[in-house]
């Protein structure tokens, strides 16, 4: 069979590589038009990036699946921390607050990203992060004003008062020779240390069940 050359037009025979009246050749590869097929799915990306429907930082992470940009989310738990602190300082319980403050650390963010969808799994990393500035920020705060006020050995005889409390409870051979550790500078200093490290412990769990809560409760309203 014969063709006709794709340049001049002249019949060329099949099988013959190149056209005998202009030389051109007759073996073409078809290459696929890359440009073709990129210009839709950019075009897509950047619809989707214009209606906000993916996040700038993360290109093909839908923003429902973040909770908010880092910046946004330390500004929330950083903000519902305060609060916490203030109303412990106004007499709230400390374990009441960093709950609290895992809630607000949901409620401040999801009001800062108007239309984000913060899950669970997510409002329990608020809470966890709020509970946390929540025990530094109070432990910073009452190591300043003990030692502002030189309340040191008040903190200390009240510390004593409560581990002999808890000892009367629980009568037994073992509990004088702990007291007396208790007593020794080396003791006090180990039940401080383990008074801080339980202090943030419950107050980073409290705050994860806080903001886990808050992001079940608030999130009934994002149901249609």
């Amino acid at each position: 069979m014969d063709h006709p050359c794709h340049k001049c037009g002249h019949v060329v025979e099949d099988g013959k590589p190149f056209c005998s009246q202009c030389g051109a050749p007759q073996i073409r590869v078809m290459m696929p038009d890359a440009a073709a097929e990129l210009a839709p799915a950019s075009a897509g990306a950047a619809t989707a990036l214009a209606r906000g429907e993916v996040d700038p930082v993360f290109p093909g992470v839908p923003v429902d699946a973040l909770p908010a940009r880092w910046s946004q989310t330390t500004q929330s738990c950083a903000l519902a921390a305060g609060v916490a602190v203030v109303l412990a300082f106004l007499g709230l319980n400390p374990f009441v607050g960093a709950l609290g403050a895992g809630i607000m650390a949901v409620a401040f963010s999801r009001r800062r990203s108007l239309g984000t969808v913060i899950r669970p799994t997510a409002g329990a990393r608020l809470g966890a992060l709020s509970g946390l500035l929540f025990f530094a920020a109070s432990t910073m705060i009452e190591a300043l004003a003990v030692a502002a006020l030189h309340k040191g050995a008040e903190v200390r005889s009240q510390m004593m008062d409560k581990v002999q409390q808890a000892a009367a409870r629980y009568p037994g051979p073992e509990v004088q020779p702990f007291l007396d550790f208790v007593k020794s500078p080396e003791g006090f200093a180990f039940m401080v240390v383990a008074s801080l490290i339980f202090g943030c412990l419950a107050f980073v769990i409290l705050g994860s069940v806080g903001g886990s809560l808050g992001a079940l409760v608030l999130g009934r309203n994002d149901r249609p």
